[in-house]
């Protein structure tokens, strides 16, 4: 036999061992990953499954169990009847309230930072890196170290207590990182398009809404999602400036629970839990791949 007519065999046997290994990598990562997903999504999984026990089940014990009796009257009592604090009304007002203020907060920060890179990236001035500087630093700045002067500033302005003082603590906190995503998205934007433009006669808002924001959605969409969950998940902020018709969800869930007095109702609390948790998980699942997209295209200049 010659020589030429075993080398196909051997490729062909060569090829194999080389697809089991890979094979077997990919098996050992995907047992790797598999594993700690379920350690991430046990507490969710508690959560969620002991909010449809009744509360006799759940003193039982065997949490991890799924419901012998399914009901929803625990999501029912977190949502419209529970007692927090004096008052039983629910976690259905201060749902409202936290919408009330994320929403206005991020639209408001999105476009601040959007034409905050704009102007540093395509209208650069005299000490344009100061500014920057200046305002990523913000993005490292400790809460705890602006309650007393945010405090001082919403008293001197009138609205200490209130949704839209909340409003305007979240967006300036959330601005320097607003701005140092759309600074560096609007750094690989094509120079050439904003001067040609220039030339033809548009002006600053015309190029920024004609020509930029169009082509922002990806880093939009990281603005968005970034700033939603910020907001929304924020404690400190709300503990300390809300009022009572001004509490966000994340402080009324804690009232919730430290309420409770005599039996503690865990359904319950568990039920208020994930209606808190809800809108993040909404998010995420509907839009996270494009969250991993936007940050991608905001870190390649080319």
């Amino acid at each position: 036999m010659r020589q030429s007519d075993t080398l196909p065999e051997a490729r062909s046997s060569g090829a194999a061992v080389v697809q089991r290994g890979f094979n077997w990598q990919r098996i050992v990562l995907y047992i790797i990953l598999l594993l700690f997903a379920v350690y991430y999504l046990l507490p969710l999984y508690v959560m969620l499954v002991n909010s449809f026990k009744p509360l006799a089940e759940i003193r039982g014990g065997d949490m991890l169990a799924l419901p012998g009796t399914w009901t929803t009257a625990p999501w029912a009592s977190a949502w419209s009847t529970a007692q927090i604090g004096v008052q039983a009304t629910g976690l259905k007002p201060y749902f409202i309230n936290s919408i009330l203020m994320v929403v206005p907060a991020v639209l408001i920060s999105t476009v601040l930072g959007a034409l905050n890179g704009y102007v540093l990236t395509k209208w650069r001035f005299r000490g344009h890196g100061v500014v920057f500087g200046l305002l990523l630093l913000s993005c490292f700045i400790p809460f705890q170290i602006v309650l007393i002067p945010m405090a001082r500033m919403l008293g001197l302005l009138g609205l200490a207590g209130t949704t839209w003082g909340l409003v305007i603590v979240h967006v300036v906190y959330g601005l320097g990182f607003t701005t140092l995503f759309f600074r560096n998205y609007y750094e690989a934007f094509p120079t050439e398009l904003v001067r040609a433009a220039q030339m033809d006669g548009a002006g600053f808002f015309r190029i920024f809404f004609r020509i930029l924001l169009p082509s922002s959605g990806p880093i939009i969409v990281v603005s968005v999602i970034w700033q939603f969950t910020n907001i929304w998940n924020d404690f400190l902020f709300g503990a300390s400036f809300a009022d009572v018709d001004s509490v966000p969800m994340t402080v009324a869930l804690n009232n919730l629970v430290s309420s409770s007095t005599g039996v503690k109702e865990y359904n319950v609390h568990f039920a208020g839990a994930v209606l808190a948790a809800l809108p993040t998980l909404i998010v995420y699942v509907v839009s996270g791949r494009y969250f991993v997209r936007g940050l991608m295209a905001g870190a390649v200049k080319g």
